[in-house]
């Protein structure tokens, strides 16, 4: 068809705003027992669900992904959902299901908080993805609700209400079988909004902890704090013919390495293509795999495909700081970040440490080292945290 994912995500919205067509041609040309709208509004919900869920595949399949494109599909996805629950509500409200709208209103702002913490979560560089709401189980619960409701209605009508004998108002009517779903979800998006909070934080406390520990063994006692008399003499890893950069820093000369992860046939592994294990120098130069944690919230990289051989990277720890395995004019992968203004090869990355406290070391700076590729001289950039 030739569509490309930013089509195929615009066609998504689209259908989405038709589902709002739907819903008011419901209220102002239907009445409140005609829930053959519902029914159809439902149908189209997931119909347009389908390209939501597509526009990612596109773009992997057809090579065609960008941090645009990403960043595209996000927005629209917000304006679609707010378009969705905005029919709903008005529907809701035009027929006087009151009560139902609210819950309708609330499960909109838990929509909207599930993704906004996932987004949040991930700029500080944490993923947050778990819950029990996320946006393909809303689409499914809204569409599948909506259409059953209209189906329903057909079959015992529109406006069938169950009386229970001794209760003195109905307990069922059949567009209960379209708003139940709408109250749990109004509970469960928020409940899962407030539990990826809560990992997050957890997340971020292991973090700090597992950045504090490896930096905290200071030499001497408490009166030698802030001086540079007992920092370590570090080596330069030799000996690994595909590192790309590495990590040290006071007080002890163990050394995270950032190495090409290259296949036993010789090719790059395309899913995870940087290597990250220890060498831990001080302890006779073992080679040494980072545990879970270390890898998940510390040390390890988050990685992107850009396509071209060339991809995007991010510490989990610090994710602000952009860098970029790609192939240099003479076919070798390096690592690119800013240095300065400079792209520059990334060769070394150090911390100064001085003082502080166990669980807040007091991080003097971050020292990044490379290689100007346009002149071949060394530059570095001390950056004060």
């Amino acid at each position: 068809m030739g569509l490309t994912p930013n089509a195929v995500t615009l066609i998504g919205f689209a259908l989405n705003i038709g589902v709002v067509v739907i819903f008011v041609s419901g209220v102002e040309e239907g009445h409140r027992g005609d829930l053959s709208y519902v029914g159809w509004a439902g149908a189209l919900t997931l119909f347009a669900g389908l390209f939501d869920m597509l526009d990612g595949q596109v773009a992997r399949l057809g090579n065609m992904g960008s941090r645009f494109g990403a960043l595209f599909d996000s927005v629209l996805d917000r304006y679609s959902e707010m378009v969705l629950f905005f029919g709903i509500c008005y529907y809701l409200i035009g027929h006087h299901y009151f009560l139902s709208s609210i819950f309708a209103f609330i499960a909109l702002i838990g929509s909207m908080m599930v993704s906004y913490t996932r987004a949040r979560a991930e700029g500080l560089g944490i993923e947050s993805k778990g819950g029990l709401m996320q946006r393909p189980e809303r689409i499914v619960i809204i569409s599948v609700s909506a259409i059953a409701c209209g189906i329903t209605s057909h079959y015992i009508g529109g406006d069938y209400k169950l009386f229970v004998p001794g209760i003195p108002f109905h307990i069922f009517e059949t567009i209960s079988i379209f708003t139940i779903p709408l109250f749990v979800m109004a509970i469960m998006t928020n409940v899962t909004a407030i539990g990826r909070l809560m990992d997050a934080k957890k997340a971020l406390s292991a973090a700090l902890v597992l950045l504090a520990l490896p930096l905290m063994t200071f030499a001497g006692n408490g009166s030698d704090r802030g001086k540079h008399v007992g920092d370590p003499v570090f080596p330069v890893p030799g000996n690994i013919p595909h590192m790309l950069f590495y990590i040290q820093r006071t007080p002890n000369i163990n050394t995270i390495i950032y190495d090409l992860n290259i296949q036993k046939d010789g090719t790059l592994d395309k899913d995870e293509p940087v290597s990250v294990y220890w060498m831990r120098y001080a302890d006779g130069g073992e080679k040494k795999d980072l545990n879970y944690i270390q890898r998940k919230f510390a040390y390890g990289i988050k990685v992107k495909s850009l396509g071209n051989d060339k991809y995007l990277l991010h510490s989990v720890a610090y994710a602000k700081k952009e860098m970029y395995l790609m192939k240099s004019s003479a076919g070798d992968y390096h690592v690119y970040a800013k240095i300065g203004n400079t792209m520059a090869i990334l060769n070394r990355i150090f911390l100064q440490i001085e003082g502080g406290t166990f669980w807040f070391p007091n991080v003097v700076y971050i020292e990044l080292k490379g290689i100007d590729p346009a002149t071949g001289k060394e530059i570095k950039e001390q950056i004060k945290p």
